[in-house]
């Protein structure tokens, strides 16, 4: 059974947790960042978690918070690690958690977004924008197979999508489950 959370899934630099600061407003609900709830528990960042533990840690990290997330009972705006949906294992967690929305981006403008920013370590590399292309392609069949709504967000502001995301979270609230099946 699926809980009423809406789960923000995408690349890094998607605006998986801007969008889900300004949901959390607008829906009045708890807004979770999983990279967030991971770096309190380890005390470190997760630049500092992949440089000391390696990603297939940090990839175990990230299964034990989508199972916490599934015990809670209040409505959450929750905000997946670009990375989450890699595993098998996440995406079972992430269908149970709720309404899934995949935010998808071009990688051009990935690359212009987190340009300088040097706390992403999968970009850290001789050609990022290369790097972006190629994780892109990998983990697209994973975020779409999660995706109850996919949202171009490329040429888009932030407040554009969160009224676009308010309006269809208040839609799929209002309307029985049964009512969009033929």
């Amino acid at each position: 059974m699926k809980r009423d959370n809406l789960v923000l899934t995408g690349f890094m630099g998607s605006g998986k947790t801007t969008l889900g600061l300004k949901l959390s407003y607008k829906l009045r609900r708890t807004m979770e960042d999983t990279d967030r709830l991971i770096e309190r528990r380890e005390g470190c960042a997760v630049s500092g978690i992949f440089a000391e533990k390696g990603e297939e840690y940090f990839r175990r990290l990230e299964t034990a918070v989508l199972g916490e997330l599934l015990e809670r009972k209040q409505k959450m705006i929750i905000a997946l690690g670009g990375g989450t949906p890699v595993r098998q294992e996440n995406r079972e967690l992430i269908r149970q958690l709720g309404q899934v929305v995949f935010l998808r981006v071009r990688p051009e403008t990935v690359c212009r977004r987190l340009k300088g920013d040097t706390g992403r370590p999968l970009l850290m590399c001789g050609n990022p924008q290369e790097r972006v292309r190629e994780l892109l392609e990998a983990r697209r069949e994973a975020y779409e197979s999660l995706a109850d709504l996919i949202l171009d967000v490329d040429d888009k502001s932030a407040d554009e999508i969160a009224e676009t995301l308010a309006e269809w979270a208040a839609f799929r609230e209002n309307v029985p489950p049964e009512a969009g099946r033929a």
